[in-house]
Parts: C-alpha cells; structure tokens; sequence
C-alpha cells in the first residue's frame, strides 16, 4: 500500500505526538517532584478523584471556551442563527463547529481516562494526571489552529490529545 504525502505526514507527526507522550509522562513519573502540584503519598481514593477533577477543571474549561467561540459566531451570523437542526454551518461557523464536537468527544474519554486513573494510581503518581491534562490541552490547542489547513496541519493535535488519553486508559488498565 501507498500512502500520500498527507498521509505520510500524518504518520509521522503522530508518532511524534506519541513520543512526546510517552517521553513527558515518563519523566513526570519518574522526576517530576510530587509536592509541585499538590500530590501527595496519603491521598486515598477520594482525593484522588477530587485531584483529577481539579486538574481536568482546565480540560473542561477549554470545551467551554470552544463551545462560547461557536455560540458567539451564531450570535452574529444571520445565517448560523436559526441552529444546526435548520441548515449546515456558515463557512465562518464551520471550523468552530467541527473543532467543538471533535474536543467534546475528546473531552469526555479525557475526563473519564483521568478519573479512572486516578482510582489506580498511588497518590504520589497523581503527578502524571497534570502532565496528561497539559498534553490535551497542548493539542486540542494545536488542532484547532492547524484545522482550518487539513489533515496534516492538525495531526500532530490530534494525536497529543489522542496519545495522552490512550496513556491513561492504558496506565490504567496496567496498574
């Protein structure tokens, strides 16, 4: 099988994506100082699942801000107005649109690995779940501004916030 060039590129910036996944989780686990962000050897499970929801508070905080950009332009646009329901989006709306539902699936599995992460981990473990969000969030920020120029340009995002949830579930499902 022959690939592309856009598909030789999305290759490679996801594997990358994936390195830097894996190299960044590594060094929290294994360097990062626990106490930095608040994680520390007695948490029991309860607290490590108020910590994980205080950490993903910035996750959530992003779709909140991508859902605000596409209510914003709907507000705005005679077109867009009247909702989904009555027509496709504007090509103003349709970029938001598109980045909105990608991150709210990527935000419910993002939530959901860090939550059952956190039943799993050690209390001072819990130093990967910032990593982990800072990754997400890196890449949802990296999909969206490289959206608009196609696959390959939103690659490299997608597979952060991609390599970074499958990181946890498969953290989890280790441990």
């Amino acid at each position: 099988m022959t690939f592309s060039a856009e598909q030789r590129a999305i290759a490679v910036r996801s594997a990358l994506a994936v390195f830097i996944t894996l190299a960044a989780t590594a060094a929290a686990w294994l360097w990062l100082p626990p106490t930095l962000l608040g994680a520390a050897p007695d948490m029991e499970t309860a607290d490590r699942l108020a910590y994980a929801l205080k950490v993903d508070l910035l996750v959530l905080l992003w779709l909140a801000a991508c859902l605000r950009a596409v209510a914003s332009i709907r507000f705005r646009s005679d077109a867009d107005r009247p909702g989904s329901a009555y027509g496709g989006p504007s090509p103003r709306l349709a970029v938001p649109a598109a980045v909105l539902q990608n991150s709210l699936e990527q935000t419910v599995l993002a939530v959901g690995a860090h939550l059952v992460l956190a039943t799993v981990l050690r209390g001072e473990e819990m130093i990967v779940l910032p990593v982990l969000v800072a990754l997400y969030l890196i890449g949802r920020m990296l999909f969206a501004l490289g959206y608009a120029r196609g696959a390959a340009a939103r690659a490299f995002g997608m597979a952060l916030t991609g390599a970074s949830t499958l990181g946890a579930f498969a953290m989890a499902i280790v441990l």
